[in-house]
């Protein structure tokens, strides 16, 4: 029995496997980087994909192991892969990775994880001072965009309801107000707080697809008038549908005048603070009372990492307090080393590492770089869409999120609708290209996201020569 342990745990099997590791793995990112025959995703139906790694379990090599994952894996290094908002990893967060699922300080309370929990803190101070917020602002790193907006929304919650709903539960009605095109974990979310449908105050969209923060007066009211107390306001930054923002300073304006809290769910578009260029899609972000932004998206890190942060520090730790002595000490000082006071995880990975390291390897303006690159580069490929006779804009990219679609004038919306549905299907069992679709108003839009800084025009103008030799 000990034996066999022995060999789990051993040092030597470790180093020899994590060298080949890494060669495979640095071979895998080369051939995807440089080789332009290679393909984003070999398509297997669900059915047939579950057989095989039964079978695997059962009859397949162990020394194939890592090599077959490599092989059936959705590749996001590739530049031909522009579906999803997952990034491209920088190499060294592989490592990063590979430090924190080792070393596994659980990280809930100080002696479980000493240095992340440090990092933790000079990372979140860092991204509270670049939104534009003081010194007075704290932040947390959470697992992924749809945990971060609910904590959030608790947050909100007991800040601006006045009864004790976290120990008493509800007494009244409650509500928030949020673009229809804002993300569905929003939704969830407000239905996890037991808001209900009635209490997702849903903001229709203007024609370009942002909040219509025209009518949000009227909105508020007629929520109050049926008896519904609204606490808070979320702005999408974007929205991951269509790639736009909305307008965070009008949206400012009109909370701090009805006294509702200021959420910005700024999951993908948050790293925008980073880019010179670009920072001008989030202004009024620094008059949030809280914002997402995840790494994994527009920050080149492994999924999932995401950053909390608060305007005021105090929210960081007030949402969840409650009594665990064989764990958390009560305190009248902030102990913001404590990390399971301010999350739903009690345990959580050693995320900070990811951000850290990438701050002191690169510094900030690699970030920059990134962002920069990637909207410019979304820029570029709705111009390339904009100049066909055979494609049209759902509208003009704000960011590196492209919706668009066939278009031929002898076609039906819904025979257009059939028609970019096989489009899409096509090119995902082909597998060259990853890309995904989207409904807007009834009409379906092929999706692109450039997450991979090097996709180049090139590879944009191969994805429409493909789509029309499909069609011919």
């Amino acid at each position: 029995m000990l034996k066999n342990l022995k060999q789990v745990y051993s040092p030597v099997d470790f180093r020899k496997r994590g060298h080949e590791l890494i060669d495979q793995l640095a071979d895998h990112l080369d051939a995807q980087l440089n080789d332009e025959n290679t393909k984003t995703l070999a398509w297997h139906i669900p059915e047939d994909e579950r057989t095989f790694w039964i079978d695997f379990l059962e009859k397949g090599d162990e020394n194939q192991l890592f090599a077959q994952i490599i092989k059936r894996i959705t590749v996001v290094h590739n530049p031909k892969c522009i579906g999803h908002q997952v990034t491209p990893t920088a190499p060294i967060t592989a490592l990063t990775a590979m430090m924190s699922g080792l070393l596994n300080n659980g990280m809930a309370v100080y002696e479980m994880g000493m240095a992340p929990s440090a990092m933790e803190r000079v990372v979140t101070d860092l991204l509270c001072k670049k939104i534009g917020y003081n010194t007075h602002s704290r932040g947390f790193l959470t697992s992924g965009g749809t945990l971060a907006n609910l904590t959030a929304l608790l947050a909100a919650r007991k800040a601006k309801v006045q009864s004790d709903i976290w120990n008493e539960g509800h007494k009244q009605a409650l509500g928030i107000m949020v673009s229809e095109e804002a993300h569905y974990c929003v939704d969830r979310a407000a239905k996890i707080m037991g808001l209900g449908e009635k209490g997702i105050i849903k903001i229709p969209s203007t024609e370009n697809y942002t909040m219509n923060t025209a009518i949000l007066e009227k909105e508020l009211q007629k929520a109050k008038t049926s008896g519904i107390e609204v606490f808070a306001i979320v702005g999408s930054a974007p929205s991951t549908a269509t790639g736009v923002y909305d307008d965070l300073s009008t949206i400012s304006k009109f909370a701090q005048e009805y006294d509702l809290w200021f959420h910005v769910d700024g999951a993908h578009g948050g790293a925008a603070i980073f880019s010179e260029k670009h920072k001008h899609t989030v202004t009024g972000i620094q008059y949030a009372d809280s914002v997402v932004i995840d790494g994994h998206k527009m920050m080149m890190l492994p999924t999932i990492t995401t950053a909390l942060l608060f305007k005021n520090g105090n929210h960081a730790h007030a949402t969840f307090s409650q009594k665990a002595d064989y764990l958390l000490i009560q305190s009248k000082d902030e102990d913001w080393y404590n990390k399971a006071k301010r999350t739903f995880e009690c345990t959580k990975t050693m995320m900070s590492i990811h951000w850290y390291t990438m701050f002191k390897m690169y510094g900030e303006g690699i970030f920059d770089d990134y962002v920069t690159t990637l909207y410019d580069k979304g820029k570029t490929f709705g111009k390339i869409i904009e100049d066909s006779a055979n494609f049209e804009l759902a509208i003009k990219p704000n960011s590196n999120i492209i919706c668009f679609r066939y278009i031929d004038k002898n076609l039906s919306e819904q025979q257009l609708n059939d028609l970019n549905s096989k489009i899409r299907q096509y090119l995902l069992e082909d597998g060259e290209f990853y890309i995904v679709q989207t409904l807007l108003r009834d009409t379906r839009y092929l999706r692109c996201t450039v997450m991979n800084p090097f996709t180049e025009k090139e590879h944009f103008n191969r994805l429409l020569s493909k789509i029309l030799d499909y069609l011919q």
